[in-house]
């Protein structure tokens, strides 16, 4: 498998490469990226025989079998949707898109060419997430709440390698993404309700520096989801599962009990590393010839429920 990473030097462009270095029978065959000095770099650093600055040549490469995106968010869709009409599948980094225009717009570009599309949420293949979604398969738990918390202290337009962004993150169609897709996926069900609430804008960012969020599935199931980037204490994200047969806390790839007891995780997936299972399903969904687990069809149900959210807003 000869995939090209696109936006290749940027915080996730980064961790793909190095998700699939470790995925024998992968090799990356290109990458690209906005400028042509660190790209050409980047190239020459990791043994990559091609670098461009245009995805297009890229794509008409004969020894590029798939592509990853890992580019601004704005570009998903127009990129997304060029790889598919190229004849290549294409995994694109969380979110697909921050409208369900150009979500949708993706998702019938996939049914149009039959090309896999697959969006890069990967909550759903970190193992401490895996460890409870079996248990809601097997029958052994059913959730009554989630309660999750997105915390970031964040005052400038920066990536998560510390280097400035080109496009402006977004608490709402990238951070609570991962979240209601999540609670979707875990609940097997589409909520029935939805709502959010936002805090006042940054001034320069021109984004909510604050959000609330509010989900219930019809089955009763609710999800309460806090974000911030003014948490000035511990980042990341935490998921605390409330279920009919225990609690569970998810922090990253770690799983405890409600008592804080750690879980053994030992033999839930192949790797601890969340990008490189998303990198797998991604290559034996390509060989298998199947629709692989979080695929842009499967996420869109996720994009209509954020942009209900957005809607409510107003």
């Amino acid at each position: 498998m000869r995939i090209c990473v696109a936006g290749a030097y940027g915080a996730f462009g980064v961790k793909h490469l190095d998700a699939l270095a470790a995925i024998e029978g992968v090799q990356v065959t290109s990458v690209m990226g906005p400028t042509r000095a660190r790209i050409d770099a980047l190239a020459a650093a990791r043994g990559i025989g091609h670098a461009s600055t245009d995805l297009a040549e890229c794509l008409a490469r004969d020894d590029v079998d798939a592509v990853i995106l890992a580019t601004p968010t704005q570009l998903h869709a127009e990129q997304a949707i060029a790889c598919m009409r190229a004849g290549k599948p294409v995994l694109v980094e969380i979110p697909m898109a921050d409208s369900l225009a150009d979500s949708e717009a993706i998702v019938k570009a996939q049914e149009e060419t039959g090309v896999l599309c697959m969006a890069g949420q990967v909550r759903r293949f970190n193992p401490s997430h895996q460890w409870i979604h079996d248990r809601i398969k097997a029958g052994e738990l059913k959730i009554q709440q989630m309660d999750v918390q997105t915390y970031f202290f964040r005052r400038s337009n920066m990536n998560a390698k510390g280097e400035p962004r080109s496009w402006t993150d977004h608490l709402l169609w990238h951070h609570a993404c991962h979240t209601v897709d999540l609670f979707q996926y875990q609940t097997g069900e589409v909520a029935s309700q939805a709502y959010g609430l936002e805090g006042p804008h940054h001034p320069e960012l021109g984004i909510a520096m604050d959000m609330a969020i509010g989900m219930k599935t019809p089955s009763g199931a609710i999800c309460t989801l806090s974000l911030s980037f003014n948490n000035d204490g511990p980042i990341g994200t935490f998921f605390r599962y409330i279920c009919d047969n225990g609690t569970y806390i998810a922090r990253y790839d770690d799983l405890y009990d409600g008592r804080d007891n750690k879980i053994d995780l030992t033999g839930v997936a192949v790797s601890g590393n969340g990008i490189e299972l998303i990198d797998r399903e991604f290559v034996a969904a390509i060989e298998d010839g199947r629709e692989p687990n979080g695929s842009a069809r499967q996420v869109l149900a996720a994009m209509r429920t954020l942009d209900r959210i957005e809607k409510s807003f107003a």
